[in-house]
């Protein structure tokens, strides 16, 4: 695979853990999935994040290190940052992303422990 292929497929998939840990709570097929890539995410953050740094990702690492090789220079910590800069044209404040990513992720992560453990305690009966 070229590395420009390589660069597209790694964004994709960036784009695909975002989505399912914002909102793969929803889908009630999808909670446990939903709860481990929530916990895989979590544990690279704060873990991983010991010895990287918090935040760390190994999915932006690897992304980075092929941007890297395709010649791009100066890319920030956060694939947010980056993709939110791109997209809107200016350096978006990183202290906006990170609260921005800590309030997302911080309602997502609660509603997928809700869902997969208590949710079904609280349901009323059918009617029968």
């Amino acid at each position: 695979m070229g590395l420009k292929a390589l660069d597209i497929f790694l964004t994709l998939l960036h784009f695909v853990i975002i989505l399912f840990n914002l909102f793969g709570w929803i889908w009630k097929p999808l909670r446990k999935a939903h709860l481990i890539c929530v916990a895989i995410t979590a544990g690279c953050w704060f873990i991983l994040g010991i010895w990287y740094g918090i935040g760390y990702c190994p999915v932006t690492d690897w992304e980075w290190h092929v941007k890297t090789q395709l010649g791009e220079t100066n890319l920030p910590d956060s694939f947010i940052k980056y993709y939110a800069d791109k997209i809107s044209g200016t350096s978006v404040n990183e202290s906006l992303i990170s609260v921005a990513i800590a309030v997302c992720f911080g309602s997502a992560a609660p509603l997928s422990i809700y869902f997969n453990f208590f949710a079904k305690r609280f349901a009323k009966p059918a009617n029968r």
